[in-house]
């Protein structure tokens, strides 16, 4: 019996969805097929045996430990280290990218079936995200999608094998590689484009291939070209062999109903400086609508003009059905670095709860355009610091007497900070004189990244893992003989002076709190905690439900730990009404009463989990959790 032939005769069983819900369910309840779960984004199980009764009890049913990858080494690129997979779930068997190798696992068992290896090379390491699916159609069996540096991959869901008909035994080059996780309606396959920050490279276009050839369908220019919708915001030919700008978060998003997929578009490069590309650059830092079977322009919503700071579109955004007086508005939500949410109709890119734009602090950069505002969504408020004052550093109530110290001495040292608010520019520095430097909320990794949202498309509640960081620096003429970083590399640009003999990058405005049990100092920010939440919002509304702190710092006195951790990755939501999350630094995970926010649940986990959960329900019947934690997955069921 094949995968589908086995999901289409299982039982169907009586989940907490509305019927509306049901009846618009292009997953099967039991399945998790996508990065998240579904192709609208919402991360959201319509399973319920796992709930707010019984979550306590969770326990775990069984790990499975990567291999090491074939011939030694590390596989699999992109940003920091550990794996970022979320797993699929197919007719009770589980896929993820493991190091170099995909593997199919049972669900219920985590007894391996099947394991590709997929060596490296040229075109680069196995993405580290997740894989597709395919389901197939009457003359093609289904298929596991991953990428490969620049190749795209196709497995035989069944054997591993790879896909008779697809490219050359299997693979299509993709010539501009992409590290998420492909995109997969009907037959066809959307990917991204993961190119480094430099001004110019390869471009950062959004591609489609055939899920059963893999011949490619069509290919949407994230920087217009002349006679393009959006060319005339690139003055003065900044446009051309422009890179950055480009789907570097790990999926793309799509409204079935209406074949649109929405595509998140980060900033241009390079981050810190576009004196070079003069004008508010679409579709930098933008959420695109496009026709999913022609890649045809629909319209667009820029959440940054003229990205100076690296606010990148970093996750798919999320469908959503607004309710409002007895009518519905078709919405989506989409967050980014820069801490804010915008709520925009899906079908024409309009706000819903108004977006309104405000001046902004102009910058001292020679040659740098400055765009004189930026748009402030109405509702709901920031949900990541934004703004910062010399009165918001620790105290020591906070943290620790140490801490406190070590932080006022890297102000001093630094010749203090300038923050004027939101989207403060990073100020000029003349070679020679006094260390100044601009820091800003939030930071190169903050405030929502691409662990993007997760969404209850019941109660409209909107989550999200919002973390507060800082990027300290300035910007000054570029020095022959430097060596810098490749996000920073433009004509002129950002570059760490503020400890005066430090040499290197951006920092944070982070310092050690003291010596942690392994005799390193444990480095702690120096702006007042929380430093993470775990936030809901109501779409209906706009407002923020309850947030509560998200992560704890073992290392602080009893009475101060509850403080919250960093990271990237975000929740899941079920209709048990539970959020659970990963994501910290404290190596636990957790689950939340999803209409309180009250944490119900948390265990302890061998290494740090920044992936995004999953759940579903295996063969046996059981609901199962999962997540990926450093080199493992590990699996949690009720007893």
């Amino acid at each position: 019996m094949s995968i589908r032939q086995f999901v289409t005769a299982l039982a169907v069983i009586a989940l907490a969805v509305t019927p509306s819900a049901q009846k618009k369910a292009a997953t099967p309840a039991q399945e998790w097929q996508t990065y998240n779960h579904d192709l609208a984004g919402t991360r959201f199980s319509p399973l319920g045996e796992i709930n707010t009764t019984n979550v306590a009890k969770l326990a775990q049913a069984w790990v499975y430990r990567f291999p090491p990858p074939p011939g030694g080494g590390r596989g699999g690129g992109g940003l920091g280290g550990g794996s970022e997979a979320v797993p699929i779930v197919v007719g009770g068997v589980m896929y993820l990218p493991v190091g170099n190798s995909v593997v199919a696992l049972e669900a219920d068992t985590g007894k391996l079936i099947w394991q590709r290896d997929v060596p490296g090379g040229p075109g680069g390491g196995l993405s580290r995200r997740g894989v597709g699916y395919f389901p197939g159609d009457r003359n093609t069996p289904e298929r596991i999608i991953v990428t490969a540096g620049t190749k795209l991959l196709s497995f035989d869901a069944a054997t591993g094998k790879p896909s008779e008909g697809f490219g050359t035994n299997g693979e299509v080059n993709m010539v501009v590689g992409y590290s998420g996780t492909p995109t997969i309606y009907k037959n066809v396959i959307i990917v991204g484009a993961s190119v480094l920050e430099l001004p110019q490279g390869s471009p950062g276009d959004t591609r489609a291939f055939d899920a059963v050839t893999g011949k490619k369908l069509w290919e949407f220019h994230t920087v217009p070209r002349p006679g393009e919708t959006g060319h005339e915001t690139w003055l003065d030919d900044g446009w051309k062999e422009r890179s950055g700008t480009n789907t570097w978060g790990f999926s793309e998003t799509v409204d079935e109903a209406r074949g649109i997929a929405y595509l998140p578009i980060a900033g241009p490069a390079s981050n810190y400086y576009g004196g070079d590309r003069p004008g508010n650059n679409l579709f930098g830092n933008s959420v695109v609508a496009v026709d999913i079977l022609t890649g045809k322009y629909k319209w667009h919503f820029q959440t940054v003009h003229h990205d100076i700071w690296d606010i990148d579109m970093s996750a798919a955004p999320g469908l959503v059905d607004i309710k409002q007086g007895g009518r519905t508005i078709p919405a989506l939500a989409t967050v980014g670095k820069g801490g804010y949410m915008f709520i925009v109709d899906r079908t024409t890119g309009k706000p819903v709860f108004g977006v309104e734009e405000r001046p902004v602090p102009k910058g001292n950069v020679p040659g740098e355009w400055y765009s004189p505002t930026q748009p402030f969504p109405l509702k709901p408020p920031a949900l990541a610091k934004t703004s910062f004052k010399k009165d918001d550093m620790v105290t020591a109530s906070d943290t620790t007497a140490e801490h406190v110290a070590n932080c006022q001495a890297l102000w001093d040292k630094s010749g203090g900070f300038i923050n004027e608010g939101p989207f403060t520019p990073f100020i000029y520095h003349e070679d020679g004189a006094p260390p100044k430097s601009t820091i800003s909320f939030p930071g190169g990794t903050g405030g929502i990244n691409w662990g993007g949202t997760a969404t209850d498309p019941r109660t409209g509640y909107i989550y999200v893992n919002s973390h507060d960081t800082s990027l300290v620096g300035w910007v000054e003429k570029k020095k022959p003989g430097v060596t810098y970083s490749f996000d920073t590399a433009g004509s002129q640009l950002p570059y760490d002076r503020a400890s005066v003999d430090s040499v290197g990058p951006f920092h944070t405005f982070s310092a050690s709190a003291g010596k942690g049990p392994n005799g390193r100092d444990v480095i702690l920010p120096c702006q007042r905690p929380p430093w993470s939440r775990l936030i809901a919002v109501n779409a209906n509304t706009g407002e923020i439900a309850w947030e509560t702190t998200l992560g704890v710092n073992d290392f602080l006195p009893e009475g101060r730990q509850n403080v919250g951790g960093s990271g990237s990755a975000g929740p899941t939501v079920t209709a048990g009404g539970l959020v659970f999350v990963g994501a910290t630094d404290d190596r636990r995970f957790r689950a939340f009463d999803s209409k309180t926010g009250k944490e119900l649940w948390a265990t302890r986990l061998e290494q740090t989990a920044n992936a995004n959960p999953m759940t579903y329900q295996a063969k046996n019947g059981k609901q199962y959790v999962a997540i990926v934690a450093g080199n493992q997955v590990v699996v949690f069921a009720l007893p």
